[in-house]
């Protein structure tokens, strides 16, 4: 149980800010559930809020023109809250500052068929300690590991069901069109780039929609492990004209994708994937 549970807390996301509707942005907090010696950590939850096991489950009405309950057993107030399909299975807590719009929000977008009930905790403040929020969310992730060795599919880095996904900024261009005649030549753009950029990948295809599988692969890893890098697209010939040679020759390097990161080529989609494997790949985002 214990590297199952591990595995399944290595990647999970908390919704930020404290969200009104699971519409809104989200960023990533990872945490680990065990300090060094192997033993489980304790977090300090403020009274105010219950074990997940305590919480009563509410039922979610199928038909969307149900009410939900009453405002006193679901307020539109701060807390955590777990959404339960109909066999009992936790699909995703969250955190918010008004539950109840949460809940509302999870029912009109996420199929019905994931959210039978809910069950909450919910603050004693009207604006709590954010802290606490996030240490009431931990707790029940906690326990939830705890007992099942899994997260909720809901929380799993990657799944965007309950929340939307980050908005991708966009790939970088060398040049402003093919029409342009470069002053300086093109392997001097591209040792620019990789050195000024802490983290580089060359792709088939925009980082929104790569164009082969080995791309895909390298930006779901890169993504999963939230590093900071920028993309470029080899196949964008009007901006990137004659960058796939030139950059074979400035790597040394014949297939694509490259990855670059502190301005040194680390490699392609297999030296990316077994690094991965291996846990190397967060240190090297560290240096």
């Amino acid at each position: 149980m214990a590297a199952s549970t591990a595995a399944a807390a290595a990647a999970l996301r908390l919704p930020f800010p404290l969200l009104s509707s699971p519409a809104a942005s989200s960023s990533t907090l990872r945490f680990s559930l065990r300090r060094r010696g192997g033993a489980p950590r304790s977090l300090a939850v403020a009274a105010a809020f219950k074990k997940l096991s305590e919480a009563s489950p509410l039922p979610i009405p199928q038909e969307p023109t149900e009410p939900l309950a009453d405002e006193e057993a679901l307020p539109p107030k701060p807390g955590v809250y777990g959404v339960y399909d109909p066999s009992g299975e936790l699909q995703f807590v969250g955190i918010s500052r008004n539950v109840r719009a949460s809940v509302e929000g999870h029912r009109r977008k996420v199929p019905a068929d994931l959210c039978a009930s809910v069950k909450v905790a919910i603050a004693d403040e009207e604006t709590p300690d954010r802290t606490a929020l996030s240490n009431a969310w931990k707790s029940w992730m906690e326990e939830h590991i705890e007992a099942t060795g899994k997260a909720p599919p809901g929380n799993v880095a990657g799944n965007y069901t309950w929340v939307a996904a980050p908005q991708r900024p966009a790939d970088l261009r060398l040049t402003p069109g093919r029409h342009v005649q470069l002053t300086v030549p093109l392997e001097q753009l591209i040792d620019r780039l990789v050195k000024e950029n802490k983290a580089v990948a060359f792709i088939k295809g925009s980082r929104s929609a790569p164009q082969c599988g080995f791309s895909q692969r390298v930006v779901g890893i890169l993504e999963a492990h939230g590093v900071d890098f920028v993309t470029v697209d080899v196949l964008d010939e009007e901006h990137n004209h004659g960058l796939r040679e030139s950059l074979k020759t400035y790597s040394n390097w014949p297939t694509f994708p490259q990855i670059f990161v502190g301005g040194e080529l680390v490699g392609g989609c297999d030296i990316i994937s077994s690094m991965a494997e291996k846990g190397e790949l967060a240190a090297l985002f560290q240096k």
